[in-house]
């Protein structure tokens, strides 16, 4: 199998090299897009194919597989008769199951871990919840990206992190923020609005009065009262 990995090229059935030189697809190939993984796995599998990947920010995304269009066009007639099987239905059905009680089970664990990082003292334990519930169903769902949908950090940081980046945008003026583009600035911004919620936190947690569910001058219970939660 002889596998080459291009950037997208400039013009159609093109691509690019890491070094900046742009190739002309195969005659007879055809670009093969991203979404179903059963496929793209099989006709990598199959021969020589030409991944095509872009990077945006920090992430990257596939394109696409460049591979020759009778290997897609057998393959994708394969999998197109396997699907078609009950024992197929079976799985894919145990499968989605599956999926779903392991996700309903991270939601109810991550719920947990807000409350645990929040901490409010007992007469802000209605807000406590309300916050709790907000935050999850924010930062849980698959696909969402957020901090929370990662493993590479234990759960109470993910918690502890998806509670500040809602307040960041739920009770700050972060999002409409004019921040110059100098490295680190927006860095420093998030650091202090950070600072700033950490310290909105401990109010509830030492149990001030001033800080209650539904008082005026506190941005959370604004935020959570606004968006009916």
């Amino acid at each position: 199998m002889i596998s080459r990995t291009f950037l997208p090229g400039p013009a159609a059935a093109t691509v690019r090299t890491p070094q900046g030189a742009v190739l002309p697809v195969p005659e007879g190939w055809t670009l093969l897009p991203p979404g179903d993984a059963a496929l793209t796995r099989r006709v990598k599998a199959a021969g020589e194919h030409w991944l095509v990947q872009e990077k945006v920010g920090r992430r990257l995304f596939s394109r696409g597989v460049w591979a020759p269009q009778d290997v897609i066009a057998r393959i994708e007639a394969e999998l197109a008769a396997e699907r078609a099987t009950e024992g197929h239905a079976r799985r894919k059905a145990a499968d989605t199951n599956r999926r779903e009680r392991a996700q309903a089970d991270y939601v109810r664990d991550f719920e947990a871990a807000v409350l645990a990082f929040l901490a409010f003292h007992e007469r802000h334990a209605a807000i406590a919840r309300r916050l709790a519930r907000a935050v999850t169903a924010h930062a849980t769902p698959v696909g969402s990206g957020t901090v929370a949908r990662t493993r590479r950090i234990p759960l109470q940081r993910r918690a502890e992190a998806a509670v500040i980046a809602w307040m960041r945008h739920q009770t700050t003026a972060y999002d409409t923020m004019a921040i110059p583009k100098v490295r680190g600035k927006r860095r420093e911004v998030r650091r202090a609005l950070a600072q700033r919620s950490q310290e909105l936190l401990r109010r509830y947690r030492r149990g001030d009065g001033a800080v209650t569910a539904g008082a005026g001058d506190c941005p959370l219970a604004r935020a959570l009262d606004h968006r009916g939660i």
